[in-house]
């Protein structure tokens, strides 16, 4: 009876006694953190997602067409005769039963071999264009011109911004005032204009159309760098005097190491979302250039070449698969880029509650 007792007590006294838990916190990077809340926003993830696509659709899209059998490259014209158009010959004068005499006209019917303008079907999917090429492809090959035109320049602009800027802001005195002076030259000039006026000297040079969008580069790459130096400047100037700069000049650390390995990497944040947002502007200047006959030449497919295309009234209200889907990818790779760089600003902030 006691020892039942016992075992009825023992639970008791058990369940008062106080157990301690340890609780495990796993620790988390700044890099992982920050990729956390950036793929917490909706908005961040529709970016990736058309990115992802539009790369995919101008880079892989061609030889996985071609792979299943689509034929139609960049500048292929399909010569597959599709109407016929009548013409006369006048084999000369001949007289008739009642002595009259007249021309004898025969009539023949010609195949034109261009089939241009063709409506969507299972050889061309959006159709062709004015000279019988395939739009679907064209709009690939347009994508590569636009989305590589718009990463190089702006992976440029930002080397030739961060050493200038970063110059300017360290050492400060009469380089800071000649690279500031320079900055604000470039400020002060409409880039548009410029672009237009370099295009017309570029057409002037008569250079070849595979050359023209490296020429495209180097002028907007000239014009472009001088808001990443103004912004690298300013970040330096309040970071330099910060307390582990300090110690390293008292450590005796190179000058080009200070601001390289200390000094730049912690204003990428900033960088890469001015990257990103400038993407989109690149982008929208090479398509305002092709649009107005100066970016990419034809046969040479871009975005905004496809629309100057299709400029006659005729053509945009009869023929709008022409220009309407390389409209709609302009659009969709300049809001894929802002969604990218909002949600990059948004991420990286560290006041952040997302």
């Amino acid at each position: 009876m006691d020892e039942k007792m016992d075992n009825k007590i023992e639970p008791t006294a058990v369940s008062e006694e106080t157990v301690e838990v340890e609780v495990h916190y796993k620790e988390m990077s700044p890099a992982m953190m920050v990729m956390r809340r950036f793929f917490r926003s909706r908005l961040s993830l529709v970016g990736v997602i058309l990115l992802v696509a539009l790369f995919a659709f101008s880079f892989l899209g061609p030889p996985v067409m071609h792979m299943f059998g689509y034929e139609w490259g960049e500048i292929d014209t399909d010569l597959t005769p599709t109407t016929k158009r009548a013409s006369t010959t006048i084999k000369g004068a001949t007289t008739d039963a009642e002595g009259n005499e007249y021309d004898l006209i025969q009539f023949v019917e010609n195949e034109v071999g261009i089939n241009y303008y063709a409506p969507s079907s299972g050889s061309h999917w959006f159709g062709t264009d004015e000279k019988g090429m395939d739009v679907f492809i064209r709009l690939m090959y347009g994508g590569r011109v636009s989305l590589t035109l718009g990463f190089i320049v702006i992976i440029l602009e930002t080397i030739i911004g961060v050493i200038l800027g970063g110059i300017a802001g360290y050492f400060g005195g009469k380089l800071d005032q000649l690279i500031m002076r320079i900055v604000d030259i470039l400020n002060c000039i409409p880039t548009l204009p410029i672009l237009l006026i370099a295009s017309v000297v570029i057409d002037s040079w008569e250079v070849a159309a595979g050359m023209r969008i490296y020429y495209l580069m180097a002028i907007m790459t000239v014009f472009g760098w001088s808001g990443t130096a103004r912004m690298v400047r300013g970040q330096i100037l309040y970071l330099r005097e910060q307390e582990y700069i300090v110690a390293c000049e008292v450590m005796g650390i190179p000058v080009w190491r200070r601001i390289f390995k200390h000094l730049v990497p912690n204003i990428m944040p900033q960088l890469i979302v001015s990257m990103t947002l400038g993407l989109g502007s690149i982008i929208l200047y090479e398509s305002t250039l092709s649009y107005l006959g100066l970016g990419i030449p034809l046969p040479y497919a871009a975005w905004g070449t496809m629309i100057s295309s299709s400029t006659d009234p005729t053509t945009m209200a009869n023929y709008p698969g022409l220009w309407v889907p390389a409209g709609i990818l302009i659009v969709i790779a300049v809001l894929a880029f802002n969604f990218v760089g909002d949600g990059l600003r948004d991420a990286m902030d560290p006041k952040s509650k997302r």
